[in-house]
């Protein structure tokens, strides 16, 4: 099994056409991922791979939950903690921030999750009825 970094993923995922080695890099990543070898891909990448598409190439939500499902959908990839992550796409195409969404499915087995983050994550995470309930602690 290979475990695959977020650069692997970024390469295979998106064409950087302002970027030479870039392509390079793409065709090595398509040949390892679509090789038919077994992957396994951390959380921890997962969400590298949204502030990544996001943050830097400017992606919106419903492109990067397209691709984070695309990814989920490849047999030969075992992603760790496959239910979180699948419920954390659930709550990202809800309206949460993806990495808030990860945090939240990731402690399912909580009663609550404490966050000092009231108006983009706690309030959005009550309107949504979303388990475990987020607290603001006081």
């Amino acid at each position: 099994m290979i475990g695959l970094d977020t650069n692997v993923l970024a390469r295979y995922f998106i064409q950087d056409e302002a970027d030479a080695e870039a392509e390079n890099q793409r065709e090595a990543a398509k040949r390892l991922i679509d090789s038919g070898a077994s992957l396994k891909v951390s959380k921890s990448v997962l969400l590298e791979l949204e502030w990544v598409m996001r943050g830097y190439y400017g992606f919106p939500i419903a492109e990067i939950l397209v691709v984070m499902q695309h990814l989920l959908s490849l047999p030969q990839v075992e992603i760790e903690d496959r239910n979180t992550v699948a419920q954390a796409l659930s709550h990202a195409a809800g309206g949460l921030d993806f990495a808030d969404a990860l945090h939240l499915a990731s402690y399912r087995d909580c009663q609550s999750m404490a966050s000092f983050d009231d108006r983009k994550f706690a309030r959005r995470a009550k309107r949504m009825n979303l388990s475990p309930k987020v607290i603001i602690p006081k």
